[in-house]
C-alpha cells in the first residue's frame, strides 16, 4: 500500500461539485459563449481582429493565409484548437452570416448552401476596413489590458470599438443556463440613434425605435410585423418573423411560378431546396411541378413552377407554413455589462456603447495630453539651450562624461533631467534658423493641443461631439440601405391561407354521404337535356341537397330537430363526380339510427298522424354557407309546419362538437331550411301542394336564438312547406315538379300578403306534374342544377326555361326515366364558361 504525502483535506463531494460547476458555468459565461456589450465581441473575436492588429494584417497590406492568423491567434492568446478559431475566422468573413464583415477574406469560405469554408490552409484574409474603426487608438491606453494564458503577453479586456458592433453585427450564443440572440442592425440606423441619444440623453426607447426599425438581416428578406421587434426592444426578449421575398411571375402557356430572391437569416438554402422537394414527394404540397436553383454571382433565385390549375397564393402560404420560407429569430438581447450577464432594452444597449465611448475618449485625451505635455517640456529645455547655446557648449566641453554634464546642465538652468538628456542628444543642425523656427511652431502647437484637451477633459459635451463626430464619419464610410424589409404582420396562418377559396358544389345524398368538388365538374346544357352522372348511389340512396359554397365558407348543418353543427367547407373531403362521398356521420356527432340523415324534399314526407315517430331521430334538414357573423344580418328559419323565426347571425358564432340549439319546436315538427336576410326582405314560403305566402320579414319580430318562433303561413292538414325564399319584384321564380315539369313566374304576380294566411297558388299541380320538388328565385343569366332521386344532375340556363304566368302548368325541363323524379333545384351562384 502506498503512503499518502502531505496533507488531506476533507470536503464534501456536494460542495465541491457546487464550486466546481459555478466555476466552470462562470468560465462559459464570461471567456466564451457571451458578447462584452461595449465592442459586441466574445474574447475569440476579439482576439482574432486585435492579432490581425499586432501582425500587421490591416487592409491595404495583402492578403496573407488564414492558416497564420490561426497559428499567431492559438500561440498566443487562444490555446483552445485551430478549429474552433477558424471557424470563428470564417463566421466574421462571410457576408451572409455578418451584416458588415470584419475581416476581409479570399477563397472559399462557404457559401449560403451550407458548403465549408476551404481548409485554412487554401483561403487567404486580412482586416476589413471598419475593423479598423474598432481597432483605433488601442496603443493610446484608451482600454485595459490583462496578461494572457502563459503571462508572457498582454491582451485587450475589450476594443476601443467605435463602430457600435453589438447591434451592428448582432451575435448569439449558448452559455450555461442562459442564452443569448441579438439580430444585426443597419449601420446608419444605429448611427442615427446614438446621435438621438447624444442630443438628448433622457430619450426613451419608444423614441430610439423611430429610427432603428427593426433588425436588418444580411440575407435581407421581409420582417412580418412590428410587435415582436417592438416587444424585444423594450423588454429584451422577443420573436421577430422573417419571410422570404418572393415574386410570382406568369409563364408561357398559362402557368404560373414563384421566385425567390431572398430568404430568411440563417436558413440553409440547400436544405430548404431539399425540405420543399419532400413536401412535393409526399404530396403534401400538391400544384408544384419543377423546382430549381438559378442562383449565380449575380444574386439568388429559386424557381418554382406550379401546374397551371394550382393557385400561385395558396401553394406561397403552404410553403411559407412548412418550411424556413418563414422563419422566426428569437430575439434575447443579452450581454455581459461589467463582467455580468444582463438582459438589456434597445436603450441600454446604446447606452453602454455610449457610455464605453466616453470612456474611449476621455482615456484616449488623456493619453494625447501626456504625450503633449511631456513634448511640450522637452521643447522648453531645446527653447532654454537655444537661447544659450554659447554657455551649453561650453559645459558640455568642459564636462569629462555625459554623466558630468548632464547635472551640471540642470543645475545651471533648472532643466529636469529628461531636459538635459534632450539637449545632450541634440544636434548641431538644430542650431539653424529654420530649425530654431520649427521648435517654435512645434511648441506654440503643443501649448493649444494641450489647452484643447484639459478643455475636453473638463467637458463631457465635447466629449460627446467628438464621438458624435466620429461615429458621422463612420456612417458615412460605411453605412447601406436597408435590406430586410419590414411589412405588415402576416400572423399565424389560418388554414383557408393554405387552401385555394374557389366555388365549390357540396351534395349530400338520403343515406347521409357528403363530399365536395369543383362547380366545374358540370357542363352547361340545353333545356330538355339528359345531364350527367353527379354521384354513384345505391339503389335506395339519392342525391337531395346541393348547393354552392366556396372553401372557406363556414357550414352551419341545421337538423331537423333544431340543432346546429359548424364546418368548414374545406373540411368536407373532395371527391371525384361518381363518388358517392363521405358518410357525414365519420364529420358530425349527429345521434339516431338509421345513418338517413337527410328528410327528402319531395317524397311523401310521412304519415301527418304520426309526426312524433316522423321526427325521433336527428337527421340534416338544411346546410348554411356563412362566411362572416355580421351583426346586421339574420338567419330566418322554417319549419315543416309553417313555423318562422328571425334571430341575428351572430348568435350562431360558436361551435360545440355535441351542437347547438337553433331553435325551439313544437311535437312533430322539423326544421327545413334557412337563409340569410338584412331584415327589411321579403320572404317566400311555398308548400309541397303549390301555395305561398310573401310577406316582409319585419312581419316577424326579432328573437334569441333557443325561441319557438311565430306562425309563417297557415297550412292544410295535409300538406308541408317545401321552400323558403328572400325574392325581389324585379327577379323570377323557377319552379320544377317531381315529374320533370317547371315554368319561371314573374315575382310580380306575388302580392305581399300577412304573414299567418293561407296564401296563394304557384302553378297548377296534377297526378301528371306531382307535387312541387324544387324552388329558387333566379335572374336572367343565371344557371340551375337539376338533381333526380337517381343521381342524375342536368345543368340549365334559365333564360332557356318558359317564362309563364302564375296559373300554368308548365313545360317540360327534364326529361325522366321511369320511377324516377326530381328532388332538389339549386341555383349556380355565378357565370361560368361552358366546358
Amino acid at each position: 500500500m502506498t503512503e499518502i504525502v502531505g496533507k488531506v483535506v476533507p470536503i464534501k463531494l456536494e460542495d465541491e461539485m457546487k464550486k466546481s460547476f459555478l466555476d466552470y458555468s462562470m468560465s462559459v459565461i464570461v471567456s466564451r459563449a457571451l458578447p462584452d456589450v461595449r465592442d459586441g465581441l466574445k474574447p475569440v473575436h476579439r482576439r482574432i481582429l486585435y492579432t490581425l492588429h499586432e501582425t500587421g494584417r490591416t487592409p491595404e497590406k495583402p492578403y496573407s493565409k488564414s492558416a497564420g492568423l490561426v497559428g499567431d491567434v492559438m500561440g498566443r492568446y487562444h490555446p483552445h484548437g485551430d478549429a474552433a478559431i477558424y471557424d470563428a475566422i470564417v463566421r466574421l468573413v462571410q457576408n451572409f452570416s455578418s451584416r458588415y464583415p470584419l475581416i476581409d477574406g479570399h477563397g472559399n469560405f462557404g457559401s449560403i448552401d451550407g458548403d465549408p469554408a476551404a481548409a485554412m490552409r487554401y483561403t487567404e484574409l486580412r482586416m476589413a476596413k471598419i475593423t479598423t474603426h474598432i481597432l483605433s487608438d488601442i496603443e493610446k491606453n484608451t482600454v485595459d489590458f490583462k496578461p494572457n494564458y502563459d503571462d508572457k503577453r498582454e491582451e485587450p479586456i475589450v476594443l476601443p470599438a467605435r463602430v457600435p458592433n453589438l447591434l451592428v453585427n448582432g451575435s448569439s450564443g449558448i452559455a450555461v443556463g442562459m442564452a443569448t440572440n441579438i439580430p444585426p442592425h443597419n449601420l446608419g440606423e444605429v448611427v442615427d440613434a446614438t446621435i438621438m441619444m447624444i442630443d438628448d440623453p433622457t430619450v426613451s426607447t419608444e423614441d430610439l425605435m423611430k429610427v432603428i426599425k427593426g433588425p436588418d438581416f444580411p440575407t435581407g428578406g421581409l420582417i412580418m410585423g412590428r410587435d415582436g421587434i417592438r416587444q424585444a426592444y423594450l423588454t429584451g426578449r422577443g420573436s421577430v418573423v422573417m419571410r422570404a421575398k418572393t415574386r410570382i411571375e406568369k409563364m408561357n402557356g398559362g402557368k404560373m411560378r414563384i421566385l425567390v430572391h431572398e430568404i430568411p437569416y440563417q436558413v440553409n438554402k440547400s436544405r430548404l431546396l431539399e425540405r420543399i422537394a419532400d413536401l412535393v414527394r409526399d404530396k403534401r404540397i400538391d400544384g408544384i411541378t419543377d423546382l430549381r436553383d438559378e442562383s449565380d454571382r449575380k444574386g439568388m433565385q429559386i424557381v418554382i413552377e406550379l401546374r397551371r390549375d394550382a393557385n400561385p397564393q395558396v401553394i406561397l402560404n403552404q410553403l411559407f407554413k412548412q418550411t424556413q420560407l418563414q422563419d422566426t429569430f428569437g430575439v434575447i438581447l443579452l450581454a455581459l455589462v461589467d463582467g455580468v450577464p444582463k438582459v438589456l432594452n434597445l436603450r441600454d444597449m446604446i447606452y453602454y456603447y455610449l457610455e464605453h465611448q466616453k470612456d474611449v475618449i476621455v482615456r484616449r485625451t488623456r493619453y494625447d495630453l501626456e504625450k503633449a505635455e511631456a513634448r511640450a517640456h522637452i521643447l522648453e529645455g531645446l527653447r532654454i539651450a537655444i537661447d544659450h547655446i554659447d554657455r551649453i557648449i561650453e559645459i558640455i566641453r568642459s564636462s569629462p562624461t555625459e554623466e558630468q554634464a548632464r547635472p551640471r546642465l540642470m543645475s545651471e538652468f533648472s532643466l529636469s533631467e529628461k531636459q538635459a538628456q534632450a539637449i545632450l542628444d541634440m544636434r548641431l543642425k538644430r542650431l539653424a534658423g529654420l530649425e530654431r523656427e520649427k521648435i517654435e511652431e512645434e511648441y506654440q502647437s503643443l501649448l493649444n493641443d494641450i489647452a484643447y484637451y484639459n478643455a475636453v477633459l473638463n467637458s463631457e459635451k465635447m466629449v460627446l461631439d467628438i464621438i458624435r463626430k466620429e461615429i458621422i464619419e463612420i456612417k458615412t464610410k460605411f453605412a447601406d440601405e436597408r435590406r430586410s424589409e419590414i411589412t405588415a404582420a402576416g400572423g399565424a396562418f389560418d388554414i383557408e391561407d393554405l387552401i385555394a377559396e374557389e366555388d365549390a358544389v357540396i351534395t349530400i345524398t338520403h343515406n347521409g354521404y357528403i363530399k365536395r368538388l369543383p362547380v366545374h365538374t358540370y357542363k352547361a346544357q340545353h333545356r330538355g337535356g339528359r345531364g350527367v352522372t353527379g354521384m354513384g348511389t345505391k339503389d335506395d340512396d339519392f342525391v337531395e341537397l346541393l348547393f354552392i359554397t366556396t372553401t372557406h365558407h363556414n357550414l352551419l348543418f341545421f337538423t331537423n330537430r333544431g340543432k346546429v353543427y359548424r364546418l368548414k367547407a374545406h373540411e368536407i373531403p373532395e371527391a371525384s363526380r361518381t363518388a358517392k362521398g363521405t358518410a357525414i356521420v365519420n364529420l358530425l356527432a349527429i345521434s339516431g339510427e338509421p345513418y338517413s340523415l337527410v328528410i327528402t324534399m319531395l317524397e311523401a314526407r310521412c304519415d301527418m298522424s304520426h309526426k312524433v315517430e316522423c321526427v325521433s331521430e336527428e337527421k340534416i334538414t338544411a346546410v348554411f354557407p356563412v362566411k362572416d357573423y355580421d351583426p346586421d344580418h339574420y338567419l330566418f328559419m322554417a319549419t315543416r309546419n309553417g313555423v318562422v323565426k328571425k334571430t341575428p347571425v351572430q348568435d350562431y358564432d360558436r361551435s360545440r362538437k355535441d351542437g347547438i340549439i337553433a331553435l325551439n319546436l313544437d311535437d312533430g315538427d322539423e326544421l327545413f331550411s334557412v337563409k340569410m336576410t338584412d331584415g327589411q326582405s321579403d320572404i317566400l314560403l311555398v308548400t309541397n301542394k303549390g301555395m305561398a305566402v310573401r310577406f316582409n320579414e319585419a312581419d316577424v319580430r326579432t328573437m334569441g336564438r333557443v325561441a319557438r318562433g311565430v306562425k309563417g303561413i297557415d297550412l292544410s292538414d295535409d300538406d308541408q312547406l317545401t321552400a323558403l325564399e328572400i325574392v325581389k319584384d324585379d327577379d323570377d321564380l323557377l319552379m320544377i315538379t317531381e315529374s320533370g315539369m317547371g315554368k319561371r313566374t314573374s315575382l310580380s304576380e306575388y302580392r305581399k300578403q300577412r304573414r299567418g294566411g293561407k296564401g296563394i297558388m304557384v302553378m297548377r299541380l296534377t297526378d301528371r306534374t306531382g307535387l312541387m320538388a324544387g324552388v329558387r328565385v333566379v335572374r336572367s343569366g343565371d344557371e340551375v342544377m337539376v338533381i333526380s332521386a337517381e343521381g342524375v344532375i342536368i345543368r340549365l340556363i334559365v333564360d332557356e326555361i318558359s317564362k309563364l304566368s302564375r296559373m300554368t302548368q308548365g313545360v317540360n325541363i327534364m326529361r325522366m326515366s321511369q320511377d324516377d323524379k326530381v328532388v332538389a333545384l339549386a341555383r349556380v351562384a355565378m357565370k361560368e364558361e361552358e366546358v
